[in-house]
């Protein structure tokens, strides 16, 4: 039966050639997207910044409300959009109004770890559910046929153009517009399996059909189908959460729970970004819990 490590992690990430966290602190964060440099809001830099000024291309200021809203502010124009790169992974990045700029860059090492785990593998079939503009679903691809899964129709044609700017167009990946947790479930009923799921559920959502989607009621539910997905042959599980009063530790009492019967190990904690240069802090953006078959 899997173990589970109740000691938690971190999984940091160190800035590349395309991105870098400058600097944070007093709820901010300055951050490198290629050329283009970004003040956005980041309620875990409790700390004072390292440097006096900060020089920005723009900054999205939030709203009032809680739940989000706001807006970005240009000192200078800046494109709709920019080429960026991580490994042989191309991608566009772009001031959306979310506040994201087309990518998220704390998932490096989760992306690097999943390669690990699939090392020598060109015939690892894997799920990306919530999938957003694919830049994850790109990097397994590497590995075999990988089915992409958001429920944007917008997130959707990013990704596959982004397939398209990375030359891997030709790659088995099938792009599926839909709700993530019916998806689950009809490839449950088909018997399907995959060596590898990944996912990365929002606080709170819509699918396209207005299906709501609230972590804390569904997110049980949907592992339980992810399980089904999987069985003593599967690679891994991968689950991030962002910005919810809730565990690590919780997480992975969860995957204890439903990976009971299959072997390796279940493991907790935080993703993190490194700031660059001397005295680089690292800021917490996630918590994640993963199971991984070391067996």
């Amino acid at each position: 039966m899997a173990r589970l490590a109740t000691a938690p992690l971190i999984l940091a990430g160190d800035g590349w050639d395309d991105y870098g966290l400058v600097d944070s602190g007093h709820g901010r964060k300055l951050e490198r997207y290629g050329p283009w440099r970004f003040i956005r809001p980041e309620p875990q830099a409790l700390w004072q910044p390292r440097l006096s000024d900060w020089d920005a291309h723009g900054e999205f200021v939030p709203g009032s409300d809680e739940d989000g809203g706001g807006r970005w502010i240009f000192k200078q124009p800046v494109p709709p959009g920019w080429p960026l790169a991580y490994g042989s992974v191309r991608f566009t990045a772009q001031c959306t109004p979310f506040r994201h700029l087309g990518f998220f860059p704390d998932m490096a090492p989760v992306w690097d770890w999943m390669d690990e785990q699939l090392v020598g593998r060109d015939d690892a079939a894997t799920l990306n559910l919530f999938g957003y503009t694919g830049v994850g679903t790109l990097s397994l691809s590497a590995h075999g046929p990988v089915t992409h899964v958001d429920a944007s129709k917008k997130s959707v044609a990013q990704a596959r153009a982004n397939a398209e700017l990375s030359g891997m167009v030709e790659r088995p990946i099938r792009w599926i517009v839909d709700d993530a947790a019916k998806f689950t479930a009809r490839q449950v009923r088909r018997g399907q399996r995959y060596d590898g799921i990944i996912l990365d559920p929002p606080k709170f959502g819509r699918g396209p059909e207005g299906e709501i989607w609230r972590l804390e009621e569904h997110l049980p539910a949907l592992i339980g189908d992810c399980r089904r997905l999987l069985d003593e042959n599967s690679q891994f599980l991968f689950l991030t959460v962002y910005a919810v009063r809730m565990s690590s530790l919780a997480l992975a009492g969860l995957l204890d729970e439903v990976f009971a019967e299959l072997p390796g190990t279940i493991e907790h904690g935080d993703l993190a970004v490194r700031e660059d240069g001397e005295g680089a802090r690292l800021l917490p953006t996630a918590i994640f819990a993963r199971w991984r078959n070391d067996q």
